[in-house]
């Protein structure tokens, strides 16, 4: 089973659990293969340069330095980044955007982890609905008194000697 972050568009933006986001979490093969486009795709636009101009730094400084097999391994570890860590990334854009975390749902594919949040938003609802909270009771708070006796270890009571 995979895991699925929920991500709710930000306050106001009309019926949330309509417009949710399901982040996939775990490896992304896509990503590894083609980490900028992936980028490109979710919107991450600062995230796609960066990734373009650490590759195209590798490269150059592998011919430069003339190290050989080197860059293309370290273009991989790049794009092994970004296939490992490309969900998280995702999930802090929609954190900066002002989304929320509704939480994490378990399931076999998309669909299921969707049919799943829906449900548990559901009744998630409907027992905020029925919940009757009571009133608070405005009772006087006493000051609280100082402490009587002597002080353990190297405190001691304000205005004793």
């Amino acid at each position: 089973m995979a895991s699925y972050v929920v991500m709710e568009p930000p306050a106001g933006a009309g019926e949330a659990k309509d417009k949710a986001v399901l982040v996939r979490d775990g490896f992304h093969l896509l990503a590894f293969l083609v980490p900028a486009l992936w980028l490109l795709f979710h919107r991450l636009w600062i995230e796609a340069l960066l990734v373009v101009a650490v590759s195209m730094a590798l490269a150059g400084a592998g011919s430069v330095a003339g190290l050989g097999n080197a860059a293309p391994a370290l273009s991989l570890l790049v794009a092994l980044y970004v296939g490992l860590e490309g969900p998280a990334l995702r999930l802090a854009a929609f954190r900066r955007r002002g989304w929320r975390d509704w939480g994490v749902v378990e399931a076999d594919n998309a669909g299921d982890a969707e049919i799943r949040y829906l449900a548990e938003a559901d009744e998630e609802e409907d027992a905020r609905e029925e919940a009757v909270w009571p009133a608070a009771a405005a009772a006087p708070v006493a000051p609280p008194r100082p402490p009587v006796g002597p002080a353990l270890g190297l405190f001691s009571y304000p205005g004793r000697g």
